[in-house]
């Protein structure tokens, strides 16, 4: 039986990852604002810290996987500091803080959460990206804030590229301490936070459009992403390090299909 600390673990994706690998016969520490073995705040430091705090008491030894589940989605009213506070730091800050807990298990794994935002919604911010890995989550909110009313739109897939970013520039580091770090990069799944954003004023009109371009032809299930992160967890994917693995309906491969592989240019 492994240890696993799941954030976002009440709801959609966390909630069925949570139970298919309870089902597999693993203990999982849920982190989340509310029906959870530790409810916090991940938007602030000190929710953070707490986390930690607590997460590590009821371990009360090594852990042997993270998946900060735990994220926002532009929506009207939605202040685009929450998204940077919650999707990255909420997720990074939690990382590092039990790290020492993964290192110390046998074979520890880490799958961050990106997203196909990432390469299907164009002109997002890199400098928000960059900011983000930088640790400056003041600099990240003030570039957000100089979008207007597209803030939190554009924050969005910044916040996820930098996860993704974090995952492959990180691994080869993480690796060495016996701790595999991958993300996965999810499309459209139906989760109660994408039904309610189909009918958002903001983004309701773009995100209809967009499950209307899915090659599969229909949004994806949160067991498709829980059975993902159960491999990932797991065993069977030892060799999987630094990798961003997409689950979108064909999405990615669609819009930008041969811009992966790139051969490497030196000089």
């Amino acid at each position: 039986m492994a240890t696993y600390v799941l954030t976002g673990a009440a709801s959609g994706l966390g909630a069925a990852t949570k139970a298919r690998l309870e089902s597999e016969g693993h203990r999982v520490i849920g982190v989340d604002v509310q029906s959870a073995d530790v409810t916090v705040d991940l938007r602030t430091a000190a929710g953070r810290a707490e986390a930690i705090e607590r997460v590590t008491a009821l371990a009360d030894g090594p852990i042997d996987g993270f998946v900060p589940f735990a994220g926002l989605a532009a929506a009207t009213g939605r202040p685009a500091a929450d998204l940077i506070t919650v999707n990255y730091f909420g997720a990074i800050e939690l990382l590092e803080g039990l790290r020492p807990l993964l290192a110390a298990a046998e074979r520890p794994s880490v799958v961050l959460i990106s997203s196909n935002s990432t390469t299907s919604q164009p002109g997002w911010p890199v400098e928000l990206a960059d900011a983000c890995l930088d640790g400056d989550e003041a600099k990240a909110v003030e570039i957000a804030a100089g979008f207007g009313d597209l803030a939190a739109i554009q924050a969005y897939p910044a916040t996820k590229a930098a996860l993704a970013y974090y995952a492959r520039t990180k691994s080869a580091e993480y690796i060495k301490e016996g701790i595999r770090l991958n993300a996965i990069a999810p499309g459209l799944i139906e989760t109660p936070m994408t039904v309610e954003g189909r009918e958002d004023p903001l983004i309701g009109e773009a995100m209809r459009g967009f499950l209307a371009t899915i090659p599969a032809g229909r949004a994806g299930t949160p067991e498709e992403i829980a059975a993902l992160v159960s491999f990932l967890l797991g065993p069977d994917s030892t060799y999987f390090v630094g990798s961003v693995v997409f689950v979108d309906g064909g999405t990615d491969a669609a819009f930008r299909g041969r811009d992966w592989p790139k051969m490497w240019e030196i000089g």
